[in-house]
């Protein structure tokens, strides 16, 4: 079933709407959850959270790639899970991910730095659209989804070093473009 489909049984108000988008997404809206959080009972409560939100926002909503909006939805639930989680002590599991990127992206720290929130965004669209499609495959799959380091190097059949490696060249490269565009770190 396209996601059309799948959104108008969401206008219809059929449940099966949500059998039918935990059946083609499910699977990889839990590998998010699991990415961010690494406890499996929150992550499948992050995934239970993202198909309430899809039944109490569609409609009105109408979204157009209804697995991008999915994911979407699912990873912001799993970083304020994270944080959360975080605030008690209970998990430190995305820790290590997030640490690595923050010697690279500039912290938004007040509201006055909102703007600059934005470009910062459009600014690493284009930087990502400009690398080959392997370095922003895993760049993505590292800092977007919170695929661990082991299981891209089993899927990419390299050794974790190697892909270590990389991201901390593509974090490089990051950083230099950052600046290079008067960010400053």
């Amino acid at each position: 079933m396209d996601d059309i489909e799948i959104v108008d049984l969401f206008f219809q108000r059929d449940e099966s709407a949500l059998a039918a988008a935990a059946e083609k997404y499910g699977a990889r809206l839990k590998a998010i959850a699991m990415g961010i959080l690494g406890i499996e009972e929150d992550a499948e409560e992050c995934v239970g959270d993202a198909y309430l939100t899809a039944w109490r926002s569609i409609p009105p909503e109408r979204p157009d790639r209804l697995g991008a909006w999915l994911f979407r939805v699912v990873r912001n639930g799993a970083i304020n899970r994270y944080n959360s989680n975080r605030a008690k002590k209970r998990f430190p599991g995305a820790e290590v991910m997030l640490s690595e990127l923050s010697d690279s992206v500039p912290s938004i720290d007040n509201a006055r730095e909102e703007l600059d929130k934005r470009e910062l965004a459009a600014f690493l669209d284009i930087w990502l659209g400009k690398l080959p499609r392997r370095e922003r495959w895993i760049f993505l799959r590292r800092y977007w989804y919170g695929q661990r380091v082991g299981e891209m190097a089993r899927e990419l059949g390299e050794k974790p070093e190697r892909v270590s490696k990389l991201l901390f060249n593509l974090r490089s490269k990051l950083k230099k473009a950052l600046e290079k565009e008067g960010y400053s770190l």
